[in-house]
C-alpha cells in the first residue's frame, strides 16, 4: 500500500569548492579577518551521488521535513540520508529519460498539501487545517512553505514515475485475487462479524496486488541503480547506512 504518499549540483563558486576539497571550511570576511574573529562555517559535504552533492543543510532539511510523514516515529541522520540518496538516484534517472509527464502541475502540489493539511495526525492535533494553525505548525517544527511544496513536488514527481515505469502492463489475475481473499483478508475478521463478500472488495484487493508488484519491481530497480551508481559517503558515522535499501521511504 502507498504511503504518503532534491537539490541541483550547485554551480556556485563556493559549493564547487566544497565538491572539490570534499570537507567542511570556513570563508572569513574581510572584517573577519582583520579582527581575526571566529570563521563561519559553510555547509558540509556529506554524499556525493553520481556527482550530486549531498550537504548537511540537505540532511537538516530531510530530518525536519519528517514530521510530514503519517508514520514518522523517530528520525535518524542515518534513515534521512539513505532517503536522500535513494531520491537523487530516482531523479537523476528521471531526467535521464526525460519522462514530462512525471512532473506535478501546481494543482497537483495544492491538492496534497490541502489534504495534509486535513489528515496528517499531527496536523490535526495542531489544528494545521486553518491558516492560522498551518503558520504555528510552520514555526514550531522550522520549516518554510517553499521547503514542504518542494517536499511535495518531489514526492508527486517519483511516485507519478513509479506509476509510469512499473505500473503499466501489470495484470493481477483472478485467481490471486480470491486467494488473498480467502487466505489473508477473510483471517482477519472474528466469528460472527460480517464479512464482506469477494465481489465487493475484489478491486481494493487487485489494488493492493499490484501494489506489491509494483513495490518489488521498484526496489530491485532502485537495488541496480545503487550497485552501479557513483555514491561517496565522507561522514564515516553515517557510510554505513548508505548502502542498504529502505524501499517504504524511498519516494519521500
Amino acid at each position: 500500500m502507498m504511503r504518503w504518499p532534491t537539490r541541483e549540483l550547485s554551480t556556485t563558486a563556493c559549493r564547487l569548492c566544497l565538491l572539490a576539497s570534499m570537507c567542511a571550511f570556513a570563508i572569513p570576511s574581510t572584517a573577519q579577518t582583520q579582527a581575526a574573529s571566529t570563521p563561519v562555517v559553510i555547509d558540509r559535504l556529506l554524499a556525493v551521488v553520481n556527482d550530486q552533492p549531498i550537504f548537511s543543510s540537505d540532511l537538516d532539511a530531510e530530518m525536519r521535513l519528517s514530521v510530514l510523514e503519517p508514520n514518522a516515529g523517530t528520525e535518524t541522520p542515518q534513515s534521512a540520508l539513505q532517503r536522500l540518496i535513494s531520491r537523487a538516484l530516482i531523479r537523476q534517472q528521471i531526467r535521464e529519460e526525460d519522462l514530462q509527464n512525471a512532473a506535478p502541475s501546481a494543482e497537483d502540489v495544492q491538492t496534497r498539501l490541502d489534504a495534509l493539511r486535513r489528515q496528517l495526525p499531527v496536523c490535526m492535533r495542531e489544528k494545521c487545517s486553518t491558516e492560522e494553525g498551518w503558520k504555528d505548525f510552520l514555526a514550531r517544527h522550522d520549516l518554510t512553505q517553499e521547503q514542504v511544496d518542494t517536499y511535495l513536488r518531489n514526492r508527486l514527481e517519483i511516485l507519478h514515475f513509479i506509476e509510469l515505469r512499473f505500473r503499466q502492463g501489470i495484470v493481477i489475475p483472478h485467481e490471486q485475487i480470491e486467494t488473498y481473499y480467502h487466505q489473508t483478508l477473510l483471517p482477519q475478521y472474528a466469528p460472527g462479524e460480517a464479512v464482506p463478500s469477494l465481489e465487493q472488495v475484489a478491486p481494493r484487493i487487485e489494488e493492493i496486488l499490484l501494489q506489491q508488484q509494483v513495490s518489488a519491481l521498484f526496489g530491485s530497480w532502485l537495488d541496480s541503480l545503487r550497485t552501479e551508481g557513483d555514491i561517496k559517503v565522507f561522514d564515516p558515522q553515517l557510510e554505513a547506512a548508505a548502502s542498504p535499501r529502505d524501499r517504504g521511504t524511498a519516494a519521500r
